[in-house]
């Protein structure tokens, strides 16, 4: 994943945030930049007795800011999100000025490749629930193949609860909607990982509907 990366985009910085696993993912993070000679532009960031996809992303978004960088990119660490997309991405923030492109697997020329027809079920049910309910300027709200102006994130006044799991990638473009960002689509392609499992679960979809409703509550 990080060699897809840095080919396709070669001057990015790559940030690896992992809550401390111990499947050595850092380690052979560490590793690949040591030897890759790319100890400046792959970084690693590990959290202590922390665990959550909305915590790590939050974390790393921190890290783009305090690092004033001008654009963060986020996206699924198992090349379920192909790296060949992020040029189309950037570009696309950077040519119509947007505050937000949401890689969308739910726009013309997006799809879903290798998931059972639950998963595509409860994933298409959450997304379109959640896109009505919080009135989401996007077809695809519950993807996290993003590209962010940093500056639109740091002007984010911080949440009073935010979300530790999967409705993070609903309540960060909720607030971005809410402080007049403009938000664009370009169709990518999510093809299902071929090693691993999925967090994405029954538990993790009620967690997730329930935010729904706080955020509406907080409006």
């Amino acid at each position: 994943m990080l060699t897809k990366i840095r080919a396709a985009l070669p001057n990015a910085v790559c940030l690896v945030v992992d809550d401390d696993s111990p499947d050595g993912t850092a380690e052979i993070a560490r590793r690949y930049a040591e030897e890759s000679g790319a100890s400046d532009s792959v970084l690693v960031k590990i959290r202590k007795d922390e665990r959550g996809l909305g915590g790590a992303i939050r974390a790393a978004m921190q890290t783009a800011i305090d690092g004033k960088y001008d654009l963060f990119c986020n996206m699924d660490a198992d090349l379920s999100h192909d790296p060949t997309d992020l040029p189309r991405l950037v570009s696309t923030c950077l040519k119509e000025n947007a505050d937000v492109v949401v890689g969308s697997r739910y726009i013309e020329g997006g799809a879903i490749v290798g998931w059972p027809w639950r998963r595509k079920v409860m994933s298409g049910l959450i997304n379109g629930f959640t896109r009505k309910m919080l009135r989401l300027p996007v077809r695809d709200a519950s993807g996290s193949y993003r590209c962010y102006r940093v500056g639109c994130l740091a002007g984010l006044d911080p949440p009073r609860n935010p979300s530790d799991g999967y409705a993070f990638i609903q309540e960060v473009l909720l607030r971005l909607h809410r402080d007049g960002a403009k938000c664009v689509e370009v169709p990518i392609t999510f093809t299902e990982r071929v090693h691993g499992t999925s967090k994405l679960n029954f538990r993790e979809a009620i967690r997730s509907s329930l935010t729904v409703f706080r955020l509406l509550a907080a409006r």
